[in-house]
């Protein structure tokens, strides 16, 4: 037995979903800090445990223990307390997939410092609004010459910046050669006193339809973390789980750090500069996971290549989040590797909220039911439960017998009952309090159940489009767009119309061997006619070069939107 995770999990094995959804249970302690419960637990039990197996784009691989972990940790808590960080400080890392993003969150977390992820794609401007919005005091970052560059343009502007520590060759004469600082500092470090609801961890949303949010979550998360990795991820005691995401998204907390090492699990990485999808393959061929996990957009990418060279026989289960993957995506990735992937939901404010879990049977195109300690109502405008079939907003309730009512006692926020739950917009408690509705959280995406209980994505409350009467979720005609062999991508938006108030737009980006004309538009147009109902076909069809995303890879309809308003 995991004898790390057999500490806050009474019972570990379940017969069927039912069983896991009734009885589950995480014990939270009151002082739990990974970085010295997990990683240095790991490190006294089985020191050489393998903890990172890393690999690049020129096909370097690293292996890093547990025990080297502990020390690196140690070390790193040490130089970042000798530049002035502690207890409650902020500190933001731009360190890409580098080996150092897992030494330095586990020794900020030592620290009862507060971490903020930041992707490599921050724009100075980026960088000042979250420097400035959330007082960072230091900033570690990778030596890469645009982000130092965009660094340099912002730091002046940065009022609470004191320090900008670089890890790489090419550091600046203003930076502090954080690599250097590391090797330097002593391995002994002196526990410091921290408690589970203390501020560990910021992620900025996304900002698919506004200025990002700070999501705050304590030392409870990566216990939140359990169900997403070892019930729906599958990762193993001993085995190697890849996600493929960069350090600076929410999904490296879901996927890369808290949940896997609790199992017990080596957490692949592949560190790309720039994602390919043979950069991908090769990289899973080198670190031959048994478990993996990917963007939505990755696997629409995997299709299109010829996978006929490549073993996929050591993997055992695959898993998407992020975005809805369309059934065509699905079926076409799995007669070509044999796989079944299993869609998970959940955002930056929670852990996995709802899956195809391990006993489900998949329905391709569905994120399945809903995780153990969560209840999920469906809600209508008047904040009534909908009906199946009805598609509602999606709220987080206390989990009772029936999972998709609220039991008397919902979550407050900052329970315990809720590890993975986020504890509030920091510094916004406005925004806070118009999220949370009668202890109920207003996750403001919509779906709907079926009569087999499992739910369905529609969309974004603001993305769901409102035509002639009808509600038409973006996600059902995508769906049907990607079943056509031209399309590699696509958006699909409401367009202002001045007799249907609104009408359906698909921005489409092109497969290699596809031009745009005025035919395929008209061919696609009636495709979507016959594969679902003939109201939802797209009226205006766009071609364009690529999809406008957020920095973590989302599609951002609302910029399209506003372009077409």
């Amino acid at each position: 037995m995991n004898e790390i995770l057999s500490r806050y999990c009474p019972r570990i094995d379940f017969k069927d979903y039912e069983d896991f959804y009734e009885n589950y249970r995480c014990d939270v302690p009151e002082n739990f800090n990974f970085a010295y419960d997990v990683v240095d637990e790991w490190a006294s039990i089985e020191p050489d445990k393998t903890a990172l197996l890393w690999t690049n784009d020129s096909g370097e691989i690293k292996t890093f223990s547990f025990a080297e972990m502990k020390r690196l940790s140690d070390k790193a808590a040490n130089a970042l307390a000798a530049l002035g960080v502690k207890k409650g400080d902020v500190v933001m890392l731009i360190l890409k997939q580098r080996p150092g993003v897992w030494v330095l969150m586990c020794a900020l977390c030592k620290l009862g410092a507060v971490c903020i992820p930041g992707t490599y794609q921050l724009t100075a401007k980026d960088m000042e609004y979250r420097c400035n919005i959330a007082d960072v005091k230091l900033l570690v970052t990778v030596d890469d010459q645009e982000l130092l560059e965009n660094i340099a343009a912002s730091r002046s502007n940065c009022r609470k910046l004191e320090k900008v520590a670089v890890i790489g060759q090419n550091i600046p004469s203003d930076c502090v050669d954080m690599k250097a600082a590391i090797e330097k500092a002593s391995e002994n470090f002196t526990r410091a006193p921290t408690v589970t609801e203390d501020p560990m961890l910021v992620y900025f949303s996304s900002g698919t339809t506004g200025m990002p949010k700070m999501v705050l979550h304590n030392h409870s998360l990566p216990l939140g973390h359990i169900v997403t990795a070892k019930y729906w991820h599958c990762a193993e005691d001993g085995a190697v789980h890849l996600t493929q995401t960069d350090s600076g998204w929410a999904k490296f907390a879901w996927g890369k750090i808290y949940g896997q090492w609790i199992c017990g699990a080596a957490v692949g990485v592949y560190d790309t500069e720039k994602f390919t999808s043979k950069g991908m393959l090769d990289a899973i061929q080198r670190l031959r996971p048994l478990t993996f996990c990917a963007p939505a957009t990755v696997f629409r990418y995997l299709i299109k290549e010829d996978l006929s060279g490549y073993d996929f026989s050591f993997i055992k289960h695959v898993s998407v989040a992020g975005e809805p993957l369309s059934p065509e995506v699905y079926n076409k990735f799995s007669q070509l590797t044999g796989l079944e992937i299993r869609e998970g939901f959940g955002q930056s404010e929670t852990s996995v909220m709802a899956a195809v879990f391990k006993w489900l049977p998949v329905k391709p195109g569905s994120m399945g039911k809903p995780a153990p300690l969560f209840g999920l109502k469906l809600l209508d405008d008047n904040n009534e439960t909908c009906d199946e079939g009805i598609v509602g907003n999606m709220s987080v309730t206390r989990a009772g017998k029936n999972m998709y009512e609220a039991e008397v006692g919902s979550p407050v926020i900052g329970s315990s009952d809720f590890p993975g739950l986020f504890r509030g917009y920091w510094k916004d408690k406005y925004l806070t309090e118009k999220s949370w509705s009668n202890g109920a959280y207003k996750t403001g995406d919509m779906a709907w159940r079926d009569d087999d209980g499992y739910l369905w994505f529609v969309g974004r409350n603001d993305d769901v489009i409102k035509c002639s009467g009808y509600r038409i979720g973006p996600f059902e005609v995508e769906s049907a767009l990607m079943e056509h062999p031209s399309v590699l991508e696509c958006a699909v938006t409401a367009a202002p119309d001045p007799m249907r108030g609104q009408v359906v737009k698909a921005t489409i980006v092109l497969a290699r061997g596809f031009a745009a004309s005025e035919e395929l538009a008209r061919e696609l147009q009636n495709h979507v006619k016959r594969v679902t109902a003939p109201y939802k076909y797209p009226r205006i069809v766009e071609f364009a070069q690529e999809l406008p995303k957020t920095i973590s890879g989302k599609i951002q309809r609302n910029v399209i939107r506003n372009k077409d308003a």
